[in-house]
């Protein structure tokens, strides 16, 4: 009930309003049944610009964190994405790819639309990066078809670190449903597996235009995050005063 309420109600009619976002490729977003939405993610406003523009539900596999805050932001956050029948996910430890499997085939199970980040988390730099092979495990075992999407300008309109967007103009772009029924009884195959999430990958980037990295997002992000600090440690900054 919620759900709704902050979709027609409370959030949607205000993200339509100060976003004004233009929507291309609806029409490949099944009707109904079970489908996997899977695209580019960089902002924290993908997460609800999606769901106010579409007309069926979608649930998303959010990161645990959201739900974890301390104090009294925390537990607004936590409320918040309950609320809005978003399921956590830790990504921390050997078997979080497996528990965002597991849950992700619970919702097509019940023939719900499910979103996706085949990136794993958000880009820090607005281009795509690599995709993570759990996209293809639930959409082979699932049997489903993934529609790919881009969100072009929110990365500009809330930047990671940014809290309160500025108002930018943001397309929202749906591609044709892929179909993986060709590769039915090969979801244990690597190779398979690696194929089906470039393939996505590749739709993805065709409907954004972005600069592509043949790299995983964290891993870069570590490594960048790792260079600072090395430069801090060699070049550290002159007291004030």
């Amino acid at each position: 009930m919620f759900y709704y309420l902050l979709k027609y109600v409370l959030l949607g009619p205000l993200l339509r309003l100060v976003f004004r976002p233009r929507i291309e490729g609806l029409e490949h977003v099944p009707a109904s049944g079970p489908a996997i939405i899977a695209g580019n993610h960089l902002s924290f406003s993908d997460h609800f610009l999606m769901p106010a523009i579409l007309k069926r539900r979608i649930t998303f596999l959010a990161k645990a964190e959201y739900f974890t805050g301390p104090g009294i932001k925390g537990r607004l956050t936590a409320a918040f994405f309950r609320s809005a029948g978003q399921i956590p996910v830790d990504r921390s430890g050997k078997d979080a790819g497996q528990a965002a499997i597991r849950e992700g085939l619970g919702v097509l199970r019940k023939g719900e639309l499910l979103g996706i980040y085949p990136e794993g988390t958000r880009s820090h730099d607005g281009r795509l990066y690599k995709g993570k092979v759990g996209v293809a495990v639930m959409a082979m075992r699932a049997g489903v078809p993934v529609v790919p999407c881009a969100m072009i300008g929110t990365f500009e309109a809330q930047p990671p670190g940014r809290v309160i967007p500025h108002i930018h103009p943001v397309v929202i772009r749906f591609g044709k449903p892929l179909d993986f029924s060709r590769y039915a009884g090969m979801e244990n195959e690597k190779a398979i597996l690696r194929a089906v999430t470039d393939e996505i990958m590749y739709a993805i980037l065709s409907l954004s235009e972005q600069e592509y990295v043949d790299q995983y997002a964290a891993v870069v992000k570590a490594d960048e995050a790792a260079a600072r600090g090395e430069r801090e440690r060699r070049f550290p900054r002159a007291p004030l005063g």
